[in-house]
């Protein structure tokens, strides 16, 4: 190196490049140094802008860019020119290979910088001055020109006629600063004027996140990525602006982040995988997704194992320059510019590989993404298109984790599938530099190593088969909780929280169980990992000496290293296989759901009509089954095994209102159902008018979608203002939109939880009829609603609206049928009877029709509206709450609270988590220590070697090839002077192998203290929090449960203490490191004093931008899985409506969204990882260059270099390890700072028992209510405003009011739903605020008015306690009319399907009416039980209450005035006060009383 030096410069080889010569820059240093140098510098970062993508339009140009274009190729030509006078003056100002090479260059670099300036001005930077880097870059090379000037000037030959080509090198010269003057005066050139500048700079601004609301998103929402210089892509510099908005709390909303890159938008992603889906040869009998995936996006992911390739290859450069590093300190034989290039070689391996391992992440994520969007968008899409009945093999939450876990597990591959191969690829190299250190002993060691791999494997299987099962237990324990979240209403008026939370309880413990089992043998396995290079190190060097071989230090830090670095792959390699495995599960199960048949609506339909044009509606010979007929499924809406329907001949007349009737179970929804294409069909013909134009569909549950009431009303069609008004008004929802908070955009919640039934009937009736269909099919739409809102629905809607339209009317409110065209009478599955009305109505009704008894069945008063009224003020509590619920949220995005971190302190115990950390202590210093002793060892042993003059013959003389261990299991060197030793070398060995053996079984015992305390940590915080919740969660108010308790329902801090366990050895590590490397070189903390200080700016940043977009992405996910469950559920509406293609587009959009917050989360990484390599090449590059000016000045201690490398070259694992998982661990903490909200924040119900009542109490049934008042929340209006009656014993009290009276108040009062605000309630004489809750309200019985059933046997709903005998449960089932039923599903133990489903709606009805008959209860509330009851079935139900409640109170909210009009009184509700109370005969007799109003409103 130095003779080459030498000869270009024309100097001697001791002195190749001398700094000063004769009083002035050595010209020599002054071309290489300040003339080469920069101009490269410049040439590299100006060819990075060589790729800036010009503006579509044309950019109005700052007039500066033209003179900066023109001066650079001024510049390059001048530098061209001056080659030629320089050749010729040969030798006069410097050797001419010299002169040439700087001119070369400095030319070149003009010409890239030139053509980079011409790049930029056509890009979307033309309207600034482009940037400033590149400009300060320029004046690098201004102090080389200007010293060669002063030159020139000193020694007189600027203008000498002697020397003309001297004299035309000065003037070229002098052009060449006149040049760069020009340049630099054309840069600060303003523009031409401030206002113009200002109107171009806004217009063309790169920056994309202006958040000002008026500028459409697409004028500043900047594209990530996309037109980006090379530069700027490998250092992330892009992302800077994105992650300064998070550092300054500005990235509140998705709408703040990058657009995707063009590549990776969803809908291009989706278009190229459907069209490979399309395309497949295989579309016909069903695609296989993997090959799909694999011709998309295959090519781009196999080529990222190249990047992966040398990444890994240039990993292993670090620690062989290592060796040669300390080996050139050893020898002190070597010339200094060897130990210059392998500082250097230490730099350029270290920064190259941590870019290319960087992009490899960037790029491998990036495909990740693409793979995701495919996989979901396919799930999705086929969702839409399969047939009803083979969706009902899975469940809709199955079909969600088809969306959310199996396509994460399908993603997650993607990483997977590179460490498939490139782990043993490591291990063979590794393997093999091994055998060059210790020959054949290496394979005693190898041996114990893989036997280590079926060890792990069994760990790992029985982790996997405890995981499996702790998963079903967590899948039952959730739906257990959901179900208890749902039904809370009904569990508390039952009594029934401890018997459900024992349930819970008994699923966690199972879970728990398992959970500790697998914590147990994953701290086995910790400990296996970190035992395991000492046992084989010392097994190898045992075979190495009883071989015959000396052992040297050399032999044995090479050794140690190596085996460090084969822990790696032998570890990871069975967890990366068993994520591949998942892959594959994961895959399959997707695959299954996407070879399900889909609807074939051409082969169920007859395309053309076999009775001419004015049949809308033709089937014949038709038969159909809600299952295929070689499986039984559980999914039938209908009452018996799967229904058979089979329709001999029925037409449908344009224009005509049919309707349907028939008693619960009789496949009247089944037809429906038929009709829309929703059952399979085994044969017939079935016809239907304008098939693409779809059905106005109300199904009999209405399906309500989260969204404002307007948008689920217009359901995607255009806004339009007076038929919106017609529709509203039709279906009688102006009253109710005026009661709404915010009228008809007032959010409802899922599944319209925030309506009451009526309401949400008649909003599903709004959207078929704004629809705007030829064929309408309405089932039950009146069941929910009062007389007056049934009878206004009929006459505006049903024969208003929708009067020219074709009608198909399923109702058990048969006084609305008599205007029908003709009526249908259904039984089992079969039409019995076709005719008119007054044919067919005498068959089904209970009542003959005489005058005075019209009225009866006329009314059916307001309970429905009461719920409304109840759930109503509700909605408007809801949504008021909700709204600081999400602020509340909002609020609490900041860092986590210390009081999160004390609160899990506690849960977990402060004496078992000071041992945890006190463990933790002892295993770093263990470990720091083994290296210290090492180093040690190192000293003594060379010193042995000089007295008996070993030859060493390794091919890699240095112990210091201790880099190689990647996982910080780091062994590295370090020689502590010289210490006195006997010349017995094996002496030697012999003891500080036996040192050295204690310290590493120390360590090895510290790490399993370590492992098993943390395991059992986490099952004790596990345990506590959720015991805490659980507990909470029972007593809170009915009032207080929220759809936003998602999180408790599943919420498992089991994972947190695993992420904390890695951040505190990460912290741990890191700071035993830096000990360490400032022991080995002292000097080294003056480099580490200012990284640090950037460290620590650089991770505050990162985390506050990462957390704000990882909550960005937590906060869009949910609304993919909410719109996708959404769908499943009205899956039938959506398809009924044609509105399938809307919904797709509708997931496309909440699945970019997401995606955006994704990648900009990922991308972040990616920028905190590029910034952390450097920090990291910085320290490796500073540790050697210190070490190479100690060595020049005798300073240098071989040793002591190796150790502070070794450790320097791990420093970028540990950082980025740090962050990463500190971030990770503030992530988990918030959801215990949720529990920790739920457990202190939220309000729960007294528990206070002041009194013991009797055994009987309530013995006789006296209810008595004085001067009650009750409100929803502070600040609304009375519900209840001072109620007082009383009801006797045995007395039978009916009653009825208006829409928000308080009835529905009343009984949430006497059950202490709610506290009273004033008065008191007595029954039997008691104050009911004195008694337990528990006493109370098991001593109460009620049917409320939705029929709520829990997953499971008929026997649990009927008895969760299990303290009836079957005779008693089948004798009421029977005088409820389900014995049949019951029987024919197979008896008490069958399942009832997730909420009941195998039963129909008046079906759950009637179980929920057994339910209460089964209460031994002195007082009995009946709210709206019978509504979706067949007027026959009701009569018996009516009567069966009577007889068994005759000697009972019964407190009934009437819907059918009929069921009241036998009471003793009716009390009368009007704004929350008690209007009338009387007998109904003299009610309705007395003139101008509400109650008489009530009737004759029925009758109109």
């Amino acid at each position: 190196m130095e003779n080459i030096l030498a000869d270009l410069c024309g100097t001697s080889p001791e002195d190749p490049v001398p700094l000063w010569v004769h009083g002035s820059v050595g010209h020599c240093f002054n071309q290489l140094t300040l003339n080469v140098v920069p101009h490269v510098i410049l040439a590299v970062v100006s060819a990075c802008f060589l790729g800036t993508p010009r503006c579509v339009a044309g950019v109005p140009h700052r007039p500066g860019w033209r003179c900066r274009i023109a001066a650079s190729f001024i510049l390059a030509g001048l530098l061209l020119t001056d080659i030629i006078p320089a050749t010729i003056s040969q030798q006069e100002l410097g050797p001419v290979y010299l002169e040439v090479l700087a001119n070369g260059i400095a030319a070149l670099a003009w010409l890239s910088h030139g053509m980079a300036l011409l790049m930029l001005c056509r890009s979307i930077h033309g309207s600034t001055r482009g940037p400033a880097a590149l400009a300060l870059l320029t004046l690098l090379p201004a102090p080389s020109l200007v010293i060669t000037l002063v030159w020139y000037c000193q020694n007189g030959t600027a203008w000498s006629p002697a020397h003309p080509a001297v004299s035309s090198r000065f003037f070229i010269l002098c052009l060449q600063l006149a040049c760069l003057l020009l340049y630099v005066v054309s840069y600060l050139f303003p523009a031409a004027n401030r206002q113009e500048f200002l109107s171009i700079n806004n217009s063309w601004q790169p920056d994309p996140l202006i958040s000002e609301s008026e500028i459409p998103a697409s004028d500043w929402q900047g594209v990530a990525e996309d037109g980006e210089s090379w530069l700027s892509r490998f250092s992330y510099a892009w992302m800077n602006p994105l992650m300064k908005r998070g550092y300054q709390w500005m990235l509140n909303q998705p709408q703040d982040v990058y657009v995707l890159p063009h590549q990776l938008q969803a809908a291009r992603v989706w278009d190229g995988s459907s069209n490979a889906l399309d395309c497949s040869p295989r579309a016909q009998e069903g695609v296989r997704l993997f090959s799909v995936l694999h011709s998309v996006f295959g090519l781009r992911f196999y080529l990222l194992g190249l990047l992966k390739l040398a990444g890994s290859l240039l990993g292993f450069s670090g620690p062989l320059l290592l060796n040669l590093l300390v080996n050139f300190m050893e020898s002190r034989q070597e010339p200094l510019s060897h130990g210059v290039l392998y500082a250097l070689g230490l730099f350029a391996g270290s920064f190259l590989g941590a870019l290319l391992r960087n992009q490899f992440s960037y790029e491998v994520y990036k495909v990740m993404l693409m793979v995701r969007a495919a996989v979901i968008s396919a799930v999705y899409r086929k969702a839409l298109r399969v047939s009803g009945t083979s969706l009902g093999r899975f469940t809709v939450g199955e079909i969600v984790n088809f969306m959310s876990t199996d396509t994460d597990r399908l993603v997650n591959f993607c990483l997977s599938f590179h460490e498939v191969w490139s782990l043993p690829f490591q291990f063979a190299i590794t393997l093999y530099l091994l055998y060059q250190q210790v020959g054949v002993a290496f394979l005693g060691g190898l041996a114990l190593a893989l036997l280590l791999v079926p060890i792990n494997k069994v760990i790992a299987n029985r982790i996997m088969k405890n995981n499996k099962e702790m998963l079903k237990h967590k899948d039952t324990r959730v739906k257990l909780m959901t179900e208890f979240l749902c039904g809370i209403r009904v569990i508390k008026f039952y009594a029934w929280e401890q018997h459900f939370g024992a349930r819970i309880n008994a699923c966690r413990a199972k879970e728990l169980q398992k959970l500790r089992a697998i914590k147990y043998l994953d701290a086995v396995c910790v400990y296996l990992w970190a035992a395991l290079p000492v046992v084989v190190s010392i097994v190898i060097f045992i075979t190495y000496v009883l071989l015959g071989h000396q052992l040297t230090a050399t032999k044995v830090f090479t050794a140690l290293a190596l085996i460090g670095m084969l822990i790696l792959p032998l570890n990871s390699f069975p967890w990366v296989l068993n994520g591949t495995l998942e892959a594959k599960v994961s895959l399959d199960r997707i695959q299954r759901f996407l070879e399900l048949t889909d609807q074939d609506l051409e082969a169920y339909y007859a395309l053309d009509s076999p009775s001419g044009p004015a049949s809308a509606m033709l089937m014949q010979g038709a038969a159909f089954s809600w299952a295929a007929v070689k499986e039984e499924s559980t999914r039938q809406p209908s009452s018996t095994g799967p229904l058979q329907l089979h329709i001999e001949n029925l037409a449908v007349t344009k224009g005509m209102l049919l309707g349907v009737v028939g008693k619960v179970g009789s496949g009247k929804s089944s037809l429906l159902a038929a009709i829309t294409g929703e059952l399979i069909k085994q044969g017939g013909l079935v016809y239907v008018c304008d098939l693409e134009q779809g059905f106005g569909l109300a199904t009999q549950e209405p399906w309500i979608q989260f969204a404002s009431v307007r948008e689920n009303i217009l359901f995607g069609r255009e806004y339009d203002a007076r038929l919106y008004e017609k529709v509203v008004e039709a279906c009688a929802l102006s009253e109710d939109l005026n009661i709404l908070p915010a009228g008809d955009q007032t959010e409802v919640g899922e599944n319209g939880v925030t309506l009451s039934g009526g309401q949400k009937a008649r909003i599903a009736l709004a959207r078929a009829v704004y629809q705007g269909k030829e064929l309408y099919l309405l089932d039950d739409p009146l069941a929910a609603v009062d007389a007056d809102v049934a009878n206004h629905l009929m006459q505006k809607c049903i024969l208003g609206v929708l009067k020219h339209k074709t009608r198909i009317l399923c109702t058990h409110r048969t006084e609305f049928l008599e205007k029908a065209d003709a009526l249908l009478l259904m039984d089992n599955g079969r039409i019995v009877r076709t005719g008119t009305p007054a044919e067919i109505l005498p068959l089904v009704e209970a009542f003959p029709k005489f005058k005075d008894m019209d009225k009866r069945r006329k009314d059916k008063a307001s309970g429905e509206q009461d719920q409304e009224e109840a759930i109503g003020t509700e909605a408007e509590e809801l949504t008021q709450d909700d709204h600081l619920l999400c602020q509340e949220e909002e609020k609490k995005e900041g860092a986590v609270a210390f009081q999160v971190y004390k609160a899990y302190w506690l849960a977990v115990g402060s004496c078992l988590a000071l041992s945890i950390l006190f463990s933790l202590l002892l295993m770093q210093a263990s470990r720091n220590i083994s290296d210290w002793w090492l180093s040690h060892w190192i000293s003594s042993m060379s010193q042995t070697a000089k007295n008996s003059v070993i030859v060493s013959s390794a091919p890699l003389p240095s112990p210091e090839l201790l880099l190689f261990s990647v996982v910080g299991l780091m062994f590295p060197a370090e020689a502590l002077g010289t210490a006195t030793v006997t010349s017995n070398g094996s002496l030697d060995v012999t003891f500080y192998l036996t040192v050295y053996g204690s310290i590493a079984g120390a360590n090895s015992l510290f790490t399993i203290l370590r492992a098993f305390l943390f395991a059992y940590g986490t099952i004790r915080a596990a345990t506590v929090i959720h015991s805490r919740l659980l507990q909470r969660v029972i007593k809170v108010m009915v009032r207080k449960v929220r759809t936003g308790w998602g999180p408790c329902k599943s919420l498992c801090p089991d994972i947190i203490l695993l992420i904390l366990n890695i951040f505190l050895a990460n912290m741990y590590g890191l700071l035993g490191m830096l000990v360490m490397i400032t022991y080995g070189l002292p000097w080294v903390g003056l480099v580490l004093l200012p990284l640090a200080a950037l460290y620590f700016s650089v991770q505050r940043y990162y985390r506050r931008t990462s957390r704000e977009l990882k909550r960005l992405y937590s906060l869009t996910l949910s609304p993919i899985y909410t719109h996708f469950s959404e769908t499943l559920s009205g899956l039938s509406s959506i398809r009924a409506m044609r509105a399938t293609h809307r919904f797709e587009v509708e997931n496309q959009l909440r699945l970019e969204q997401n995606q955006r917050c994704l990648f900009a989360s990922n991308t972040a990484m990616q920028w905190l990882d590029i910034r952390l390599q450097m920090i990291g090449v910085a320290v490796v590059t500073a540790v050697a260059g210190i070490a190479i000016i100690q060595h020049q000045k005798q300073l240098a201690n071989p040793g002591l270099v190796g150790l502070a490398l070794s450790y320097a070259l791990s420093v970028t694992n540990l950082l980025s390890g740090l962050i990463s998982s500190f971030t990770l661990t503030e992530t988990m903490m918030v959801s215990v700072e949720r529990t920790e909200e739920y457990t202190t924040d939220i309000p729960t119900e007294p528990q206070d028992k002041l009194i013991q009542v009797a055994a009987d109490w309530p013995s006789q049934g006296y209810v008595e209510f004085q001067e009650v008042v009750l409100t929803y929340r502070a600040g609304l209006p009375n519900a209840l405003d001072g109620v007082s009656f009383t009801v006797y014993p045995g007395e039978k009290v009916g009653i009825v009011g208006r829409t928000g009276s308080g009835k529905s108040t009343l009984f949430l009062a006497l059950f202490r739903m709610l506290e009273l605000k004033a008065g008191r309630i007595l029954l039997d004489g008691v104050d009911s605020r004195l008694v337990g809750l528990k006493d109370l309200r098991s001593r109460l019985a009620i049917i409320p008015q939705d029929p709520f059933l829990f997953s499971g046997s008929i026997r649990e709903n009927l008895d969760p306690q299990g303290q009836r005998t079957d005779t008693e449960l089948y004798q009421v089932l029977e005088q409820c009319h389900l014995r049949d039923v019951v029987t024919q599903i197979g008896g008490l133990d069958s399942e009832l399907g997730e909420r009941g489903k195998s039963l129909s709606v008046g079906q759950r009805q009637l179980v929920c009416l057994a339910r209460a008959l089964l209460t031994q209860a002195k007082v009995l509330c009946i709210d709206e039980a019978t509504a979706s009851v067949d007027q026959k079935t009701d009569q018996v139900l009516q009567q069966t209450i009577r007889q068994r409640f005759a000697d009972k109170t019964v407190l009934t909210i009437a819907h059918r005035l009929n069921t009241i009009l036998d009471s003793d009184r009716v009390l009368v509700m009007q704004a929350g006060r008690v209007a009338e109370l009387d007998s109904p005969a003299c009610l309705s007799k007395k003139d101008g009383s509400l109650f008489q109003r009530l009737l004759h409103s029925g009758q109109q």
